[in-house]
């Protein structure tokens, strides 16, 4: 191959490998500043914060209720069918198992229907048999349910009419922290041993 011919080939190799260079630092740096924009946009939710509740004794409580104990907060009411007393018997079970660390967690639920849940018929629902002793019952008017359920990003809804009518809501039981901040979600339907393993190991991490 001609000289020229050869000098002509390597510099056309030098400016290929250049461009294949520049290529890579630009695709490596796209991949950076979206990796960078999803660490930004993540990390952990804004789950909890101020409300001004009555408790099942009548006595106002705000958040500073979940200052010193672990929390299991979840969203529920007295009338509904399945999902609150499943829940409430479930978390019987997570406590038991939980043990000596069960001392340190406390359970409270948020009621969705001020209509009907008055801090009487709240204390009369969670002293029924199969549901966690202690367990806390908050209700309250309708704006400060929905203030509570905002900061909690539960969901609610009131569904039909007259005396017959039920509310839909979320199922997540939040577990917060002593200092009261979000720990991590306990999905509806896992079970007490996963349950309580999740417990175990925010617990864990403290």
């Amino acid at each position: 191959m001609p000289r020229r011919s050869i000098l002509l080939f390597a510099g056309a190799c030098i400016a290929i490998a250049a461009a294949l260079a520049i290529l890579t630092v630009v695709v490596i740096s796209g991949r950076d500043a979206s990796a960078s924009r999803e660490i930004a946009s993540t990390g952990q939710p804004l789950v909890g914060g101020d409300f001004q509740l009555v408790d099942q004794d009548g006595r106002a409580v705000d958040q500073t209720l979940l200052n010193g104990k672990w929390s299991l907060v979840f969203f529920g009411f007295t009338y509904c069918p399945e999902f609150c007393p499943t829940t409430l018997a479930e978390l019987a079970a997570v406590k038991q198992r939980l043990g000596d660390k069960a001392d340190d967690l406390q359970i409270v639920f948020v009621s969705v229907d001020p209509e009907r849940d008055t801090p009487q018929a709240l204390k009369d629902y969670l002293s029924s048999d199969g549901f966690p002793q202690g367990t806390i019952g908050l209700t309250g008017s309708p704006e400060q349910i929905a203030q509570a359920a905002k900061v909690y990003r539960a969901y609610y809804e009131k569904v039909g009419e007259g005396d017959a009518y039920t509310m839909n809501h979320s199922l997540t039981v939040y577990l917060m922290g002593p200092d009261g901040r979000f720990r991590t979600a306990v999905a509806y339907g896992l079970g007490p041993d996963k349950s309580a393993k999740i417990i175990e190991d925010a617990m864990a991490r403290g």
